[in-house]
């Protein structure tokens, strides 16, 4: 999976930053990158979870649910993980549903990148997982970045959920992003 962007830096010089972005899967041996993100605050503010603060909840985190996980890969530069992504499938009457998410280091934010990546899912995932006929993501109503990502790649926004999800101690709003199989094919 590669794919190729051009980004504007901030002295307005551009940068190839995504010229090798490849999406692979993550291992234990990839620990150092993923600790940066996942000690991160910023990159965690909107997450599940709270930031990592050391390496062996790392690495327990990579054995036992990425390495595991049907689908779940690294956002790669040049091989080297820089965030992550993953599609995480429903099973019985919500089978042909699937839920997106993805984390992407602070420093790479506003570069186009992520949104590079949400594409190259939803350009392969349909035919990968044909049962899978929706893609959705859940965002916080605070997390504007992310709701431009899913907006760029092409997914409809839906609408708000209203005290939908307890997020580190608060109940809060959330916005409901979907891409359907049929877009997809029609894109």
């Amino acid at each position: 999976m590669e794919g190729t962007c051009v980004v504007q830096s901030h002295q307005n010089k551009t940068e190839d930053e995504c010229s090798n972005l490849s999406l692979r899967p993550l291992d234990v041996a990839d620990i150092d990158a993923f600790m940066v993100w996942a000690t991160d605050e910023k990159v965690t503010r909107f997450c599940t979870w709270e930031p990592y603060t050391n390496k062996e909840d790392g690495l327990n985190y990579i054995k036992n649910i990425v390495l595991p996980h049907p689908w779940f890969r690294a956002i790669c530069i040049d091989d080297r993980p820089i965030g992550a992504i993953s599609v995480t499938s429903n099973s019985g009457n919500d089978k042909c549903r699937g839920e997106l998410g993805y984390v992407l280091a602070s420093e790479y934010w506003g570069k186009g990148i992520a949104t590079r990546a949400v594409k190259m899912v939803a350009g392969t995932i349909f035919d990968e997982w044909p049962h899978l006929e929706r893609l959705e993501a859940l965002v916080d109503v605070g997390n504007l970045g992310s709701q431009r990502v899913l907006e760029k790649a092409g997914f409809e926004r839906e609408g708000v959920l209203r005290k939908y999800v307890i997020l580190k101690g608060r109940s809060r709003d959330m916005v409901m992003f979907s891409l359907l199989s049929t877009d997809h094919r029609q894109t």
